[in-house]
């Protein structure tokens, strides 16, 4: 798997440059004084945020990062090149975690839109040549300062996917056959459970206005016991707590007469007890795979929709059955949610490379 969503890396500064000790030699210029240049300050470790990026995995294969020193001071007032920064990029959505004094670990910084900088380690600075420390009654110092050294630091990275809606259900309930329908992307389908094993990231674009676009994250399957760790959800449960609305997709094998709801109701408890708030988000409800069944228990099951006041869209991915009043009940839920946060990674399909992320669906609507 190619998608990695963690990682632990040790960044360090670099050193700042020696002052330098020297004294003006020069014909006709007897005594000329002290004229030692400062040291150069160190270069900084530097964290940007590039849509571009969908995964850690760079950072599992290196750990250790160091920016270069800065250079020492010379004669005639010369001072020392800076060091240069490091500038590593991550992921859109990367939480970063740093280490106190009393090692408590607290967040560095929360790179949610393209281009965010933050300085993870400070360059140490230059130390002053002998020029500056020269006084009345010292015409002749024979010091100079000597380079600080940079910041060290051990970080933790967490990426948490930012979308505007995310795509829930248990497995094989056609979450993936859904995006097959709505964009142009092509994800692994397969009639058996956990097909999809790393979140996918779609962005959809109205065809009527391409500036107007929309992040779906299609999260692998969950079951019962996902907030404990069973299945592949308690480590995707994270990448639902940054998206707006959720979409619930339900399999109609799943449904039974006694308690339709019964899955949609499983999987809430299990977002509840992961995050109370994300099971407070609001929801889509959608039961696919309607080409199962027959017209008379499909129209018994809106029927109990309505009876029990649940909107629920009745849709065969596989068919396109019903996928276009869905797509419009997403455009304009998310036109009704409230903004909390700029979601501008759209990720350009030409920056990607596929060989690299070959787990990872860039996923654009046909229009």
């Amino acid at each position: 798997m190619r998608f990695v969503d963690e990682a632990t890396i040790q960044v360090r500064a670099g050193k700042g440059g020696h002052g330098c000790v020297s004294f003006r030699r020069e014909k006709f210029v007897p005594r000329g004084g002290p004229d030692g240049g400062d040291g150069g300050r160190g270069g900084s470790v530097i964290l940007k945020a590039d849509s571009r990026l969908l995964s850690l995995y760079d950072f599992r294969l290196k750990r250790q990062y160091e920016a270069r020193n800065g250079q020492p001071g010379m004669g005639s007032q010369c001072n020392g090149r800076k060091g240069e920064d490091l500038i590593l990029g991550l992921p859109v959505g990367t939480l970063v975690y740093a280490r106190d004094e009393m090692g408590e670990e607290y967040l560095l910084a929360d790179l949610r839109e393209p281009g965010m900088e933050v300085v993870a380690a400070q360059g140490g600075r230059g130390g002053m040549g002998n020029e500056h420390f020269k006084t009345s009654t010292m015409r002749a110092p024979r010091f100079a300062q000597p380079g600080e050294p940079g910041e060290e630091r051990e970080l933790r990275l967490e990426l948490k996917i930012l979308a505007d809606a995310g795509l829930l259900g248990l497995p094989n309930a056609g979450k993936s056959t859904f995006i097959s329908q709505v964009s142009a992307a092509r994800p692994k389908i397969a009639a058996y459970p956990f097909t999809t094993l790393t979140p996918n990231l779609g962005v959809m674009i109205d065809e009527y206005d391409p500036d107007r676009r929309m992040v779906i994250a299609d999260i692998p399957g969950l079951i019962e016991g996902a907030h404990e760790g069973q299945g592949l959800g308690h480590r995707f449960l994270k990448h639902v707590e940054r998206t707006r609305f959720l979409v619930h997709i339900l399999s109609i094998e799943d449904v039974s007469d006694d308690n339709p709801w019964a899955g949609f109701e499983l999987i809430n408890e299990e977002l509840r007890r992961f995050d109370p708030e994300l099971a407070e988000r609001r929801q889509i409800e959608v039961i696919n795979k309607i080409d199962l069944v027959d017209e008379e228990r499909l129209e018994g099951l809106r029927a109990r929709a309505r009876a029990d006041g649940r909107e629920v869209f009745f849709i065969s991915a596989r068919d396109g059955i019903g996928i276009g009043d869905l797509v419009a009940a997403l455009w304009k839920l998310r036109d009704e949610v409230q903004v909390h946060e700029p979601l501008h990674h759209f990720v350009e399909a030409g920056n990607v490379d596929e060989e690299e992320f070959e787990d990872i669906e860039v996923i654009y609507t046909r229009e």
